[in-house]
This record gives structure tokens, C-alpha cells and sequence, in this order.
């Protein structure tokens, strides 16, 4: 094993749970290798999902994506973060790329338009892309975070359906009352 391999072994061990021995890993690993797209991606989700830098985390996942495009572990956590800082045409193009990928985890990815599609409130396109994902997993474990997803979007579904009604109703005793 690379000396580069383990200490960033140690960075993704420690994510996010041990913050400061991760970027120390992370520093160790980089200064073997600046150009490792995991270490990059890493850095990137640091950023993104720890210190809400969006504009800095885009920067590591698009450094990453320009050493190696086929950079897989890459596209997901880069469409969160254009999801979050809402960079959403970005985001639909990152999307339409990555399920062009050979050996990306489409499942992965339709969920990731789930929540881009949710985000704009265009829930019915939500749940297509939901069922996309289904068909598309072959992993067991991705179920769970498929099935919240979809529960997640028939849930504000259902909400904004009841906020029509209670509108509705309240336009009906008015008429009426008239």
C-alpha cells in the first residue's frame, strides 16, 4: 500500500466524526499527491458539508473533475453542493454528464435529480426521477435513502395538496356567506 493510500484511509475514517485529524490526514495525503481526486473530493465536502463554503467546495470538485473526469466519488457530493447553493442549470447539466459516465451509480445520481426537482418545487418531476432511481439501483442499502427521499417529496406534495384545499374552503364559506 502507497504511504498517499493510507493516510488517506485515515481521512475518510475520520469523516466527519474527528475533523482535525481528518485534514490532518487529508494535508499528509495531499502533499504525496496534490492531484488525487479523492483527497480533492474530500476537501471539497469539508468544505461544502462542514463550513458551508459552496463556492470554495465547487472549486475542489471542479480540480478534481479537470484531473479526471471518470473521478466517480466525485459527481455526487458535487451535486449536493450546486443543489445547496443553488446553482441549479449547473446542476442539470453536472446531472445529464454524470449518467453518461460508464460505471457511475445512476441510482445514485436520479436520487440527486430528485432533490434537484424537489429544491424547485416541481415535485411530480421529483418523483419520476425517484422512480428512475429505483430501477436503476443494484445496491440494497441505497433503498433506505431512496425510500426517505420519495417519502420526504410526497410529504410536501401532500402539503401543499392541503394548503389548496384549506384555500378552497375558505373560498367556499366566503361565497356562501355572501
Amino acid at each position: 500500500m502507497k504511504t498517499i493510500d493510507k493516510y488517506l484511509f485515515q481521512a475518510l475514517d475520520n469523516y466527519p466524526y474527528w475533523l482535525e485529524g481528518t485534514i490532518e490526514s487529508l494535508d499528509y495525503a495531499s502533499s504525496y499527491n496534490d492531484k488525487n481526486t479523492m483527497v480533492l473530493c474530500l476537501y471539497g465536502r469539508i468544505q461544502a458539508e462542514q463550513l458551508w463554503n459552496y463556492e470554495e467546495a465547487k472549486s475542489y470538485f471542479q480540480e478534481a473533475l479537470a484531473i479526471n473526469i471518470h473521478a466517480l466519488e466525485v459527481y455526487p457530493h458535487y451535486l449536493q453542493t450546486l443543489i445547496l447553493n443553488e446553482d441549479y442549470d449547473e446542476a442539470q447539466k453536472l446531472i445529464d454528464f454524470a449518467l453518461t459516465i460508464k460505471g457511475i451509480n445512476k441510482s445514485e445520481i436520479y436520487v440527486k435529480k430528485a432533490i434537484l426537482f424537489e429544491a424547485k418545487q416541481e415535485f411530480r418531476d421529483a418523483l419520476a426521477a425517484i422512480k428512475n432511481a429505483k430501477l436503476c439501483t443494484l445496491q440494497f442499502a441505497f433503498d433506505s435513502d431512496i425510500a426517505e427521499v420519495e417519502k420526504r417529496i410526497k410529504g410536501k406534495i401532500d402539503l401543499i395538496e392541503k394548503k389548496k384545499k384549506s384555500k378552497k374552503s375558505k373560498k367556499d364559506l366566503k361565497n356562501k356567506s355572501k
